[in-house]
């Protein structure tokens, strides 16, 4: 069978590393690791599900590399204190060294909360990330971030770790449930509508064939993503500027995951796709964009089968202005305003902190009234 891997290099001057991205990179993970160590051994950080899914496949992939594993319970609730210092004492206890190699094998939780280990492990060990889930590989696994939550909001505490290797497997997105396979496909659309019009209008197109699992689809989507990526973080890897545009949706979607306890009512993608609609919106109320654009941002997401408003959280949800208050805790609050990823039309996104609190309560307030 061809080959067909493609390489996206992230050039980062001394932390520059390449993202691979195809079919079969875990049953050959050996030969992709091996010229990182300088001793043939990995210590490797998953979860439960994948661990049960895809454990034995990585070990036999990376052939006569010696590998420990841990699995950590899968969920947004493991990326916490108490999983984090587990996950740290564990690496110390296999005796990983500053020139050893930790594997992140999973989705966003496990690749956050693995890198942030390997950030602050012996101050800093190398690790890579082989990400399992569309979100992961489309953004967590690239560019650095690293963290986990606090009972003040999400991903408060961490660092800018950037990794050696990611190893993004298009095969293993074939054992994702179809919830957790379209909230990925959340940070894919916001790709598109971020800062490439022609890319949103090719997943209007080719989102259903992709969601049923073309690979030539699935391949494409992850690689533009991941190439958008990168381009933003080579420019700005600390988020002093452009990088927030990767942030369309997330001032909704932070609050929101706040909100319902981090917990599987909302879904991480799925706040995002609910806070792109709601940043388009916001962005037509402020006369920034045309009506059409934030009706044909929620037609997409709807023809996908995805959560397009508040009204499809399940629950109670606190009102419009708990969720400012929530949104004024973000990391993106400059002197004590919230910037805002705002839009002039699909693919044309921009920061801006000016944005009058009392236009995004009535976004809040109407989005509120609909549920």
């Amino acid at each position: 069978m061809t080959d067909t891997t493609e390489t996206v290099h992230v050039d980062l001057g001394s932390r520059s590393y390449d993202v691979r991205i195809g079919a079969g990179l875990v049953t050959r993970a050996g030969a992709e690791i091996a010229p990182l160590l300088k001793r043939r051994r990995v210590a490797v950080l998953t979860d439960e599900t994948v661990g049960a899914l895809h454990l034995e496949a990585l070990r036999e992939g990376l052939g006569d590399i010696s590998m420990t594993a841990l699995a950590l319970p899968a969920g947004e609730s493991t990326k916490g204190w108490p999983q984090f210092s587990r996950a740290v004492d564990w690496l110390l206890a296999e005796k990983v060294e500053r020139r050893d190699i930790v594997v992140a094998f999973g989705g966003g939780v496990i690749g956050d909360l693995a890198g942030f280990a390997a950030a602050v492990l012996r101050r800093g060990v190398r690790f890579v990330q082989i990400p399992t889930t569309l979100l992961a590989q489309v953004d967590s696994s690239v560019g650095g971030k690293t963290g986990i939550n606090s009972v003040h909001g999400k991903n408060l505490i961490g660092a800018f770790h950037q990794p050696a290797l990611v190893l993004a497997d298009i095969g293993v997105l074939s054992t994702l449930p179809a919830r957790d396979f379209l909230s990925g496909y959340g940070e894919v659309v916001k790709y598109g509508l971020l800062g490439d019009a022609a890319f949103f209008d090719w997943l209007e197109a080719m989102g259903p064939t992709l969601a049923a699992g073309d690979m030539a689809a699935r391949q494409y989507a992850v690689r533009r993503s991941v190439e958008m990526k990168a381009r933003i973080v080579e420019r700005d890897e600390t988020e002093e500027g452009d990088r927030a545009l990767l942030n369309l949706g997330h001032t909704f979607c932070h609050a929101l995951e706040t909100a319902t306890g981090y917990s599987d009512r909302l879904l991480h993608g799925e706040g995002v796709a609910i806070g792109c609609a709601l940043a388009f919106e916001l962005s037509q109320r402020l006369g920034l964009c045309s009506q059409e654009a934030p009706s044909r941002v929620r037609a997409h997401l709807k023809a996908m089968g995805m959560k397009t408003d508040l009204a499809d959280i399940p629950g109670d949800l606190p009102g419009a202005e708990a969720l400012l208050a929530l949104m004024a805790q973000d990391k993106k609050v400059v002197d004590g305003k919230l910037r805002f990823i705002l839009a002039r039309g699909i693919g044309e996104a921009f920061v801006t902190s000016d944005v009058p609190g009392d236009v995004v309560r009535k976004v809040l307030d109407e989005a509120l009234a609909r549920r």
